[in-house]
């Protein structure tokens, strides 16, 4: 086994070095058979795609090539490019990290998984259901990997509860081994080894077995199999969860930010899209794809028996029913009391979602127009409460102190200190932000964005209805093996420019895109949090394939009702606005100008 990983191991590097010296001599050709400009830059793309689909540098250094290869080739300026890496939609993600890492430093996110599940009940389904609230809810705010990581090991403890622990038989080490291995040579994420449960029954207990009647044998398989199919369907029903919830809010994930940064690179009059907008539009689309996941789970797994609503539960399962209450219970009362730095991070939470979706709701004035017009953003929100974080005491403060000559002058921890910033905050993830808005401004100033938008001429006479299904459909399988981050970057210049030859609001297309990026179920690989519960070894290929094919039709076609119903009221979906119209005629003068200078070209020749 260890030459095998050996040996996949070179095998990769092999690759990769493959990957990195033969893609830029192999994407030469499109700089010839392009006009230079729009050529150079459809090149850099490429190549950026290319290097993220294959990971043959790390994502975040991918994204730092804009800033050395623009210049080089004369795409844009330096003084252009690098601000891309730190405009404002960065610094609202950036306070949503923050936000994240004060929640972790003090436990919050646990102690409100816990109430839920105390609060939903110890049945299967009941605490699947709890277990998908939650770990939504948490990816509302936190990361969709860190929610997961975080669910994990609660879900572990209350399965250990209901059906015990039990040895991993050899045939299962051994695909474990293997699992293991694949996922670290894949760079996929990994966790702990006190997560790898559920295992056969033990060997030493089959000579028992022999001397059970056949009907108490065949009870006991069923409740072998009963078992086995709840623990998938616990596994299984975090990550999807967490990527569902993580599509409610515009900090939540980060394809969401990315179509905010861009659509103010290519539509800069357009203010229709913030913090409160989108979750109204998004946070009821949650709901029903969570309600209708946890369905589908419960019903495939054995946690909702459609044929045995009236059945008496064995003994068996009772008892396992009351351990699992009284886990939850122990665990959350080692909590303890509510600390007063968790009182204060509740509340500097709750100020940061109400002061993000009260800045401009628009279906009444918000907070912001006290200010001068344009001032206020969404980052000056998160920012503002995020500074607060680090100086604000975690600690009772003390009046008495203040007229206590005697007392003594020691320093007051604050709620979070930098240094907790700098190692829990994802900084890779600014940069591939970064690089995208950079990837972004380079088409719209090369005219590569007015190109493409002239090669889509046959789509023209598509249904915009059924142009966002099949938007939809492609973004979902294509995310499946690249990363959606990467994924969002190289498709929404194509469509927004697709929707400007359709007529219709761009957003009408690059909405269903964004959020098509997170609905990625059917492999381990598709994103971090199907890998964490799939590293496990307790899930197969065919367990997230059978169960993330249905998610993603659901979500394709819940997402098709929602763009079709209360969306256009939320976004003016049903017009053309007057701000694509301006990026419509500035694209047909720049048209016209190629056209012209390409005309020249060919009279001298």
């Amino acid at each position: 086994m260890a030459a095998l990983g050996a040996l996949v191991k070179k095998a990769w590097s092999v690759r990769r070095f493959v990957v990195l010296l033969c893609a830029p001599l192999a994407l030469v050709p499109i700089l010839l058979s392009l006009p230079p400009k729009e050529g150079r830059c459809l090149y850099v793309i490429l190549l950026m795609a290319l290097y993220w689909c294959t990971e043959a540098l790390p994502l975040a250094v991918t994204a730092l090539l804009p800033i050395v290869l623009f210049p080089f080739l004369g795409i844009l300026p330096s003084n252009k490019v690098c601000p891309q890496y730190f405009l404002d939609t960065n610094f609202l993600f950036l306070s949503g990290l923050i936000m994240a890492s004060a929640i972790e430093e003090w436990n919050l996110h646990r102690r409100i998984a816990l109430r839920v599940l105390m609060l939903v009940g110890v049945q299967p389904a009941r605490l699947i259901l709890g277990m998908m609230l939650t770990t939504s809810f948490l990816s509302m705010w936190l990361s969709n990997t860190a929610s997961t990581a975080m669910m994990l090991p609660i879900a572990n403890a209350i399965l250990k509860s209901l059906f015990g622990e039990k040895d991993t038989s050899k045939d299962m080490n051994r695909e474990n081994e293997e699992n293991q291995a694949s996922l670290q040579q894949n760079k996929l994420y990994t966790v702990p080894t006190e997560m790898q449960f559920l295992a056969s029954t033990e060997d030493k207990d089959l000579a028992e077995e022999k001397e059970l009647s056949s009907d108490v044998l065949s009870d006991l398989k069923k409740e072998e199999e009963y078992k086995t199919n709840i623990w998938k369907g616990f596994l299984i029903s975090i990550p999807y969860a967490a990527s569902i919830g993580g599509t409610a809010t515009l900090t939540g994930t980060a394809p969401n930010l990315i179509l905010l940064g861009q659509l103010k690179s290519y539509f800069p009059e357009c203010d229709v899209v913030n913090f409160g907008s989108w979750f109204m539009f998004a946070f009821p689309l949650m709901l029903i794809f969570l309600l209708m996941g946890w369905l589908w789970i419960s019903i495939l797994y054995g946690g909702i028996n459609l044929r045995g609503w009236k059945t008496k539960k064995s003994n068996i399962r009772v008892d396992a029913e009351a351990r699992a209450k009284e886990v939850i219970k122990e665990d959350y009362q080692k909590l303890g009391p509510t600390k007063f730095a968790e009182q204060a991070i509740f509340f500097f939470f709750c100020m940061f979602a109400i002061m993000l979706f009260s800045r401009d709701p628009k279906f009444i004035p918000g907070w912001a127009s006290l200010f001068a017009p344009g001032f206020i953003s969404d980052a000056v929100t998160g920012i503002t409460i995020v500074i607060i974080l680090f100086f604000f005491p975690s600690q009772k403060p003390s009046f008495r102190w203040w007229f206590d000559l005697k007392a003594p002058n020691t320093e007051t921890q604050p709620l979070l200190t930098w240094r907790k910033a700098q190692e829990t905050v994802p900084w890779n993830i600014i940069l591939l932000l970064g690089g995208g808005f950079a990837m972004a401004k380079g088409c719209e100033e090369s005219g590569l964005s007015v190109w493409i938008g002239g090669r889509l001429h046959p789509l023209e006479g598509v249904p915009p209805p059924v142009a966002v299904i099949l938007i939809t459909v492609v973004i979902a399988l294509f995310t499946e093996f690249a990363s959606n981050t990467a994924t969002i970057i190289i498709f929404l210049p194509v469509l927004a420019e697709l929707a400007i030859r359709l007529k219709v609001n761009p957003l009408y297309l690059m909405i269903p895109g964004t959020i098509g990026c997170s609905y990625a179920f059917m492999l381990p690989v598709s994103t971090p949090p199907n890998s964490i519960a799939f590293s496990s070894g307790h899930l197969m290929v065919k367990d997230m394939a059978r169960t993330g094919l249905l998610m993603n039709l659901m979500g394709v076609l819940l997402l098709s009702l929602a763009m079709n119903t209360w969306a256009k009221s939320i976004f003016q979906l049903g017009t053309f606005p007057a701000w694509a119209n301006i990026h419509a005629e500035n694209a047909t003068s720049l048209v016209t100008a190629v056209e012209n200078v390409t005309l020249s070209a060919l009279n001298k020749i």
